[in-house]
Order: structure tokens, then sequence, then C-alpha cells
């Protein structure tokens, strides 16, 4: 990928305005939420590795800002300063993460495909007609599904749900078509300045329209460009729309929250996205109640970061990252990881922190203890091609 298209890929995929969230009936009383973090979060950053020697030489100034405020977890993993309104979560060992995991989507360090793969659960990716969110086929294996209380906020169910199981979908505001007559023409006037034209397809993905549809005046562009833009996501809003169904009949919901990528200025950026997750994840803590005994709550993101920082006080896509999980059903208070240390000859490729687990295989472990489903379902059907290994007891 050249640094064009990582840039287009990055101002696009990576921060969507429009937060979808999915939700379906399941059987029993337990609670699933995933959360997709869209961007690559920094998991070197989020969860700290203070405890590695070579930790703090590989990231300088970035690992010397983001330590400070950072609570200790373990004597070798520490919580960034922005999770530590969790650590009564942690206390109460209703909060964990794994760290160095990944899915198998290796080398290209796209936000497009990482994405696509995380969701779709596989070891490959299928045609885009072809493919099923890995959450659908599970819900496909509770047999009689009820075809109700299923909801998508946004313009379209999150792939990770796509499927024959029953999603429905509801958005928030009125669809806003804009159409390629009017694309043309911005882009048109936009041609040869890199910075606007980026702003552009950016504003463009935000409200949720594809380059190919539609006509529209270059005024109504301007106006559904600021209506995207000013209208910005609140996820905590989402949280408590969740929540609410949570409470009733549903017993599965996603969502995703974007704006993970930190080529610059991560100290600050991640920053503001951490407050947001633990502000999210509060919210349904306690916007549940009692329920939240029963609930399993998992954040997962399609890449992490590279180890050293770049020239502007960011990090570039990577490989091994980061998972969170949070509820009362936890097994919590533990850094699952198999560290495989930061040395430079333990890298992958020589710049990334290496993934000794795969996230679909801590995933699959949290389902079956949730509902009970056979392994070979989970390794064949729900995330074909995997195998789960040990048990790292997740879920008390």
């Amino acid at each position: 990928m050249n640094q064009d298209q990582m840039n287009s890929d990055c101002s696009s995929e990576a921060h969507p305005v429009i937060t979808p969230i999915s939700m379906t009936n399941g059987p029993g009383d337990n609670r699933l939420v995933v959360i997709v973090l869209r961007g690559g979060m920094d998991g070197l950053s989020a969860i700290q590795p203070y405890g590695d020697p070579h930790f703090a030489g590989m990231r300088a100034r970035l690992a010397q800002e983001e330590a400070k405020g950072a609570a200790d977890l373990d004597g070798f993993f520490a919580l960034h300063q922005s999770l530590s309104p969790l650590m009564d979560l942690w206390h109460k060992k209703e909060l964990s993460f794994a760290h160095a995991v990944s899915t198998p989507y290796r080398d290209k360090r796209s936000h497009f495909d990482g994405q696509d793969l995380l969701e779709a659960g596989t070891l490959n990716l299928a045609p885009a007609n072809e493919r099923e969110g890995w959450l659908n086929r599970m819900l496909q294996g509770f047999g009689n599904l009820k075809p109700e209380t299923a909801f998508s906020i946004g313009r379209s169910n999150l792939p990770i749900l796509a499927g024959e199981a029953p999603v429905s979908q509801w958005a928030p505001t009125a669809d806003l078509v804009i159409p390629s007559k009017a694309l043309k023409e911005t882009r048109a006037l936009m041609k040869g300045h890199p910075l606007f034209a980026n702003a552009l397809d950016q504003a463009m993905h935000l409200a949720g329209q594809s380059h190919a549809h539609g006509d529209m005046s270059l005024e109504d562009v301007q106006k559904a460009m600021n209506k995207q833009v000013n209208g910005s996501r609140d996820t905590q809003s989402i949280a408590r729309f969740a929540s609410q169904r949570l409470l009733g009949e549903t017993r599965i919901a996603a969502f995703s929250i974007a704006g993970w990528d930190t080529h610059a200025n991560q100290a600050v950026n991640l920053s503001k996205m951490l407050d947001q997750l633990a502000a999210t994840i509060l919210t349904i803590r306690n916007e549940l109640g009692s329920v939240w005994d029963r609930t399993t709550v998992v954040a997962m993101t399609e890449f992490g970061r590279m180890v050293q920082t770049n020239g502007t006080d960011g990090t570039d896509h990577g490989t091994g990252g980061a998972m969170l999980f949070a509820g009362g059903a936890l097994n919590g208070g533990r850094v699952v990881t198999e560290w495989p240390g930061l040395e430079s000859s333990d890298l992958y490729d020589g710049r990334d922190l290496n993934s000794t687990r795969d996230v679909r295989s801590l995933t699959a472990w949290v389902m079956r203890s949730l509902y009970g489903f056979d392994k070979t379902f989970l390794e064949t059907v729900v995330f074909p091609g995997m195998e789960m290994g040990d048990d790292p007891k997740i879920i008390s």
C-alpha cells in the first residue's frame, strides 16, 4: 500500500460518524455485547507493558507521556490513565484484558481488509456478496431464533452480524443520498488539493455514501457534509439505547466506536478515544443494574500499532494488539497473555508486537462459556479454520 492509499484508507474507513449498532435475540439470561474499535487501537498504550525491559526504549517520549497517571495492574502491565475510571471494575474482577492478540490478518495493514476479516471471523476474505459475520453464524447455532428485538443504528447492519439470522435495521436520522454527479463536480474542484480531497472523501464516508450513488447540487453536498460532520457520534447514547434493549428480550448487541487511527499526536488523540471507551462501558454497567452480573462485553480491533513511534508522535499500523473484556459474568482482574517480548528479534517483521493468541479463539471461549456451544461448531462454523487452544477462563 502506498502512502496515498494509506491516507485515503485512514481518512475514511477508520472514522465513520454514524456508529452502527445491531442487536438480536438469543436464549437464556446471559448477555453479550461486542464492540468493534475501528481504526486499530494501540494496545501497547492502552495496556502498557512497562515491565518489559525494552518497552520504554522502543517508545521513548510517548511511553513517558502515557505513563503519567497510569494505574498498575499486576506489576507488569499498567492501564492508561484515560481507562482509570474502570479500575473499580478491575478490583471487582469485572474487567480483564488480552494482550499480544490478533486476527489472521497480516502485512497489508489496510483498515478495510483488517476490519472485514475481523468481522468475517475467517482465515481469508470471501467475495463481499458471500460473506457472513461470525456473530450471525453464532446466532444461527441457537436454532429457533426469534425474529424480533433486532436493531442496527446506521444505514446497514454491521458486517459482523450479516447473514441468515434475523437482524433488523434502524437509523437515528433520515437517510441522506448524495449522488455521483455532485460528487464528481466537487472532486473536480478539489483535484490537485489532496488535503481538501481527503476531507471530502472522509465526509462522504461519514455520510455513509458510496461514491457511485446519486445526484445533488453542490449546495446540497455542502449541507450534507456539514450536517454529518457536526452531528458527531454519541456512544454513550448508543450504549444507553443498547442497555435498555438488553434489559428486555435482547440478549446480544454489537456496535462500533470509530477513530482509533493514531498516526499523529497519539498521546492526545488516543486519550480521547479511551475516555470514550471507558464512559461507554460504565454507561452499560450503570444502565444494566443487576443484569450486569449476567453480561459480558468484548471490545476488539482490527490490528495493533507498530512498536516504535513515527516522526509525528504517533504510531502506524501494526499486528499484535489487545482486547478488553468487562462484565459481572467475568473471572476478571487479569491480563490474559503469552507475552512474546519486545526485543528486536521478538518482533513481527522487525517492527510489530507479535501475536501469540487469535482474537477468534478468545471470543469462542466466551461463547462456549456463555451459551455452551460445542467446540467443533465454534472451530468449524463460527470461526472456520480456528483452533481454540486452552481455555483462558475469561468467564467465571
